[in-house]
């Protein structure tokens, strides 16, 4: 039987990459974004690849809106077996420049948004007895990196959030798990909301931190291979909690995940805001 998958944030990027790869592979994708006006790309793309696409509007912020989107495509379809938070946002800004509008944006997107449709279709997979949740963090949510606080913050809370929900979940048939891609050459970098360095006390320190980003993303992952590995995770007949998008991010996220006195990490994103 093939998988109903729910996924979000699909009008660029992995999130448009990744629907059209899962229906290559013969899943039903009903690929959501938060602005329709967007969807002539996604459309573009799936008519190519010679599949079909359920592209339906959903702002991951809004929680009426996801409850009528899990609602309405549970009555369409059937069911939902796959379920994608891919829809998220970036912030360049340490603790003094963010202010807390902002700080909360990025964890409306990248933590409240994921948590909530996670909580709207975990019932439904619940009583089937089988599901997924996949969830696209970022290396971020498992390396704290400078200028980036806010977005950092909410990764390794949403990353949290489920590697808690985990055990639980697969008790009752659910696969949960997140998925960390490394720097991916997509539109995503375009949308960071970034401070202007300016001349004040970060100034030198965001500089070099900007041209040190700037080098990484010039030899980014293409987001269609980001996209295969997304959908490998979800077509996987092995359950993993952590995945990552390429041997890079492995090795990245690895650097944390040992590094128990925190100095490991601290000693190399140090050289990232070093101005000469």
């Amino acid at each position: 039987m093939n998988q109903v998958i729910l996924i979000t944030g699909t009008s660029s990027g992995i999130g448009l990459d990744a629907a059209v790869e899962l229906a290559t592979r013969g899943a039903t994708v009903v690929a959501t974004m938060r602005d329709l006006a967007k969807a002539d790309v996604l459309r573009d793309r799936a008519l190519a690849a010679g599949v079909v696409l359920d592209i339906r509007a959903l702002d991951v912020t809004d929680e009426d809106q996801a409850a009528d989107c899990v609602a309405d495509v549970l009555a369409d379809h059937g069911r939902i077996d796959t379920l994608i938070n891919n829809a998220g946002r970036g912030a360049v800004g340490s603790a003094e420049q963010l202010n807390m509008d902002e700080i909360r944006d990025q964890l409306a997107v990248n933590y409240l948004g994921p948590v909530h449709l996670t909580k709207l279709v975990l019932p439904v997979m619940r009583e089937a007895g089988s599901g997924r949740i996949l969830t696209i963090t970022s290396v971020g949510g498992a390396v704290g990196q400078p200028f980036a606080d806010a977005y950092c913050g909410a990764k390794f809370a949403v990353e949290g959030f489920m590697q808690s929900l985990a055990p639980v979940a697969q008790q009752l048939g659910v696969w949960v798990s997140v998925v960390e891609p490394a720097a991916v050459a997509s539109d995503f970098v375009s949308n960071v909301q970034r401070p202007d360095p300016g001349t004040g006390a970060y100034a030198a320190l965001l500089s070099a931190y900007l041209q040190r980003t700037a080098g990484a993303f010039a030899n980014a992952q293409s987001s269609v291979d980001a996209a295969a590995a997304i959908a490998d995770a979800a077509t996987s007949s092995t359950y993993r909690f952590r995945w990552q998008t390429s041997q890079a991010a492995t090795a990245f996220v690895g650097m944390s995940l040992k590094d128990l006195d925190g100095e490991g990490v601290l000693a190399a994103t140090r050289t990232w805001i070093a101005s000469g």
